[in-house]
């Protein structure tokens, strides 16, 4: 098999109704670059799970396969032929046979009128590849022209939009669902009618972990100095603006029969800590770490603690001018001989010593 080959295709561990497959999609280049993970598609598809589901614009078919596993029947509407015969084959390859392809335009009268009543409507429309800014009203098909189009199909709607809007700048009365995997901002749904559980929600993947915007306002504790924990929340979390509800929610916990002391520690624009003063247990956390020290942020000082302590390498965890980089870590690191990494935050004028701990 030549290398072009390898590049369009791609292994899937895939639940049918029937059995487990570990198989290969295919497609070309393309496709594979916008296709969704499957971790998200699974999640997506539990929570859509219904009787009759449309998925217009399906691509090659990635997200729609998912369906097919959690809902009865599956409209597929892509307009582009090439890659809707690429979804037909998929379906072929994975077994599976209640996905009903229509190669049309989606918002055409002629192709709404071929569906019958659907209980939901799913839409992960195109955007520009590249935009100095994303922006909701650059998506295609328009979520509103979806809507309107289907209003007589179905009143329930699912969208993925670009992850980089923040909730301010959807301009619809719909549920914001901000997605990470693997610790990474991967994905916005937003959810109209009866999907809808909240303004604003954030989800971990794998796992599905997830957090809800409550009613009431909660305003978390800001610290200049961190506990002896620290943890950096998942890119959702912050993206949803949830940050200081999860940390209140924390607060409000025992652990192991201790009342914890969850505060805020933000470090800079772009880094923020959530500091404890005892091990805290969150799947919304990507990072967990024990605080070593908290010192002026003086480059001799601090190699001389990290040599006093077997510390071999060092993480830097601030903003540093590329060309700077390498002289600020090695001046850091300088005669460090031991097998302990350092991961390093500053704030303002100190420096926040930490060790990456077991989840």
């Amino acid at each position: 098999m030549d290398l072009n080959h390898l590049q369009h295709i791609v292994y899937l561990i895939f639940l049918t109704r029937k059995k487990i497959l570990k198989t290969e999609i295919i497609s070309d280049e393309d496709g594979f670059r916008f296709a969704t993970p499957q971790p998200v598609a699974e999640y997506r598809a539990k929570r859509l799970q219904c009787q009759v589901i449309a998925d217009i614009s399906c691509g090659i078919g990635g997200q729609a396969l998912y369906f097919a596993k959690y809902c009865d029947l599956v409209y597929a509407v892509e307009i582009d032929h090439k890659k809707i015969t690429y979804a037909k084959k998929n379906a072929k390859i994975m077994g599976v046979d209640n996905i009903e392809f229509i190669n049309a335009d989606a918002l055409s009268p002629e192709t709404i009128s071929e569906l019958p009543a659907l209980d939901v409507v799913f839409s992960d429309p195109a955007r520009p590849p590249a935009e100095k800014e994303r922006n909701i009203d650059n998506l295609r098909p328009a979520i509103p022209a979806v809507i309107e189009a289907y209003a007589e199909k179905s009143s329930n709607f699912a969208f993925e939009a670009p992850p980089q809007l923040s909730p301010e700048k959807i301009p619809f009365q719909c549920e914001k669902e901000y997605m990470s995997l693997e610790g990474k901002l991967n994905r916005l749904n937003l959810y109209f009618g009866e999907l809808q559980k909240a303004e604003i929600s954030a989800v971990s993947l794998p796992g599905a972990h997830v957090i809800r915007k409550e009613k009431r306002t909660l305003q978390a504790h800001r610290t200049d100095m961190p506990g002896g924990f620290a943890y950096e929340p998942q890119e959702c979390v912050t993206k949803a603006g949830l940050l200081d509800q999860l940390v209140c929610i924390l607060k409000e916990q025992k652990v192991k029969g201790q009342i914890a002391d969850v505060n805020v520690f933000e470090i800079d624009e772009k880094r923020v800590l959530v500091s404890s003063d005892i091990p805290l247990e969150c799947k919304l956390f990507k990072n967990n770490y024990r605080v070593l020290k908290f010192m002026d942020f003086n480059m001799r000082e601090v190699n001389s603690y990290l040599k006093n302590n077997s510390f071999g390498k060092v993480v830097i965890r601030t903003s540093v001018e590329p060309e700077s980089y390498w002289d600020v870590r090695n001046a850091l690191e300088k005669g460090l001989s031991g097998e302990r990494k350092a991961h390093l935050f500053q704030k303002d004028n100190y420096a926040v010593l930490c060790e990456l701990q077991d989840h």
